[in-house]
């Protein structure tokens, strides 16, 4: 276990959250959102003491650019971002997600690499979210919460987190990293396509782990650490690539796989389908075989 672990490790249970409440230097981030857990009428209807609430959509945590609408945004919109929030780069920040479903974990989980693409180190995300924090019988608070105090953060990128477009046509080409399709089997297939993405298929080579099934759906929680060795089991050891459609899903094995099962050199594509299928020119797969697609 890294120091980093010790002092906020990757999944934070509720009870030890409310132990820490009003700690110098924990921010404790709301991210239910529109169509995630309702967004900021949920939040003022009932929240962790002393929380601050960002939208994911409404608070810019993703920029579009050319065919990719998903894509991590500029250190200087981070910064805007992070310092209008009340964050400092030591604070340690505890991710809240509503904890109802696999698609709000897995914009938890892109929140939180957000944060790790942008430098910041000390990151937890709550286990179960505000349903679990519900459920084991701690505080709420209700209303609109204080606006925090700005701050000044002066985000320093972390490249080891992120593969971008040039990288991932290098492993296409060439190898030298583990392909993670994080969508379900029909669209890893080719059988199904995405709005977002311009041709059905793949990235040729990549193995399907769908993140969906890392998610207890009647725990509303990640499936235990076991559980997730075996799913992830088809990925070879070594470097790996999550990706998906957006880079919104794929978060989800890029949060298993770096951070629950402490992989080394697991970088998320954040540009995925949409951003690969934009130029014709690059290869996809289809089929159980492997064709061209």
């Amino acid at each position: 276990m890294t120091l980093d672990q010790a002092a906020a490790p990757p999944l934070l249970a509720p009870a030890d959250l409310a132990g820490r409440l009003g700690d110098r230097g924990l921010v404790v981030l709301d991210v239910r959102s529109a169509g995630y857990g309702g967004g900021r009428a949920a939040f003022d209807s009932g929240h962790i003491p002393g929380s601050v609430h960002s939208d994911y959509v409404a608070d810019g945590w993703r920029e579009a650019q050319g065919a990719a609408p998903g894509l991590l945004p500029s250190a200087e919109s981070l910064s805007e971002l992070f310092g209008r929030l009340g964050i400092r780069p030591d604070d340690h920040v505890v991710v809240v997600p509503a904890g109802m479903s696999s698609g709000d974990f897995s914009v938890a989980a892109r929140i939180f690499w957000t944060f790790r693409a942008a430098g910041h180190r000390r990151l937890s995300m709550l286990d179960g979210g505000f349903t679990a924090w519900l459920e084991g019988g701690f505080p709420i608070d209700e209303g609109a919460a204080v606006p925090p105090e700005p701050t000044t953060y002066a985000v320093t990128p972390d490249p080891s987190v992120r593969a971008l477009l040039p990288e991932v046509e290098q492993v296409v080409a060439g190898g030298g990293a583990a392909l993670v399709d994080s969508r379900g089997p029909k669209s890893f297939l080719g059988e199904e396509k995405s709005p977002q993405a311009a041709r059905a298929g793949r990235l040729p080579g990549a193995v399907n782990v769908e993140g969906l099934r890392a998610y207890d759906a009647r725990a509303n929680r990640l499936r235990p650490r076991e559980e997730l060795e075996a799913l992830f089991a088809p990925v070879p050891a070594g470097p790996a690539i999550p990706y998906c459609n957006t880079g919104q899903a794929a978060a989800t094995d890029w949060f298993v796989l770096s951070e629950v099962l402490r992989r080394p050199e697991v970088r998320l594509y954040d540009g995925s389908m949409s951003e690969w299928t934009a130029d014709p020119s690059r290869p996809v797969e289809t089929g159980p075989d492997g064709s061209p697609g």
